[in-house]
């Protein structure tokens, strides 16, 4: 991870992200620590090592709850439990999500259902279960990261596309909602990043070259490229900006 820029507004901040000891999220849950955020992140994988190199790296360590975000319950307990040791949240990162691969005729009632839990109704009731402690403080930022998936028409996932096309809507709704109480609500598209899940489970040189000619900008994605617009998006340096999808992706899709 390297700080490219200092957000001063997010030392001390206390911040919630979902799926921060993994992948994209880790890196994240990094990314605000070098700013002197006070993190707490959820995970279903045990991170307390994780939690402790990061910690005695930073000079900061973060509180993981090891938990499932499908659980509601346990999501909403795990916020409370970082406002209670933090302070009031005033930064939520619904980072978690599986982009599981699975073809339409073989999709039941069960699997449809997880793919929805994981991936558009945790966000949800995330966001739920954030809004009181943002109201508390009189402002907050609520980053949902969706994916350039659905704005591509990809084939391969159509559970996961119609989730992620379900976060931006409900993006915008929040954004309207709670504008009034100061709390910013966007969301981040992300393109092809490569974390190292990727490059074990999809990543082939043919693959990775056809979408590199799709980017106007011709070098991969990596995880430092989300911590920027993240960091950005949590920061009141994006103030006046609530109700949008952010697109990191190096010029695949074109918004507007």
């Amino acid at each position: 991870m390297t700080k490219t820029a200092s957000f001063h507004d997010l030392d001390g901040a206390s911040v919630f992200i979902t799926g921060g000891g993994s992948g994209i999220g880790a890196s994240l849950t990094e990314g605000f620590l070098a700013q002197g955020s006070k993190v707490t992140f959820i995970g279903r994988s045990d991170a307390t090592e994780f939690a402790e190199e990061v910690g005695e790296k930073y000079g900061n360590k973060p509180i993981f709850i090891q938990g499932d975000i499908t659980d509601t319950d346990a999501l909403r307990a795990a916020i409370d439990k970082a406002g209670e040791l933090h302070g009031p949240v005033t930064c939520l990162v619904n980072n978690a999500a599986n982009d599981k691969r699975h073809l339409t005729e073989e999709v039941d009632d069960e699997f449809f259902d997880w793919m929805m839990a994981i991936n558009l109704k945790a966000y949800f009731f995330a966001c739920q279960a954030v809004i009181p402690q943002m109201k508390s403080v009189g402002y907050g930022s609520i980053i949902n990261f969706s994916s350039i998936s659905y704005m591509m028409g990809n084939a391969g996932y159509p559970l996961y596309t119609a989730a992620n096309s379900g976060i931006n809507g409900m993006t915008r709704s929040l954004a309207r909602e709670f504008g009034p109480d100061k709390i910013r609500v966007n969301a981040l598209a992300p393109g092809w990043v490569l974390t190292q899940k990727q490059r074990d489970m999809w990543v082939t040189e043919e693959g990775l070259a056809a979408h590199l000619e799709r980017q106007c900008l011709k070098d991969t994605l990596d995880p430092q490229d989300m911590i920027d617009g993240v960091l950005f998006l949590a920061s009141k340096t994006s103030k006046m900006m609530t109700g949008q999808a952010l697109v990191i992706d190096g010029g695949v899709v074109v918004t507007g």
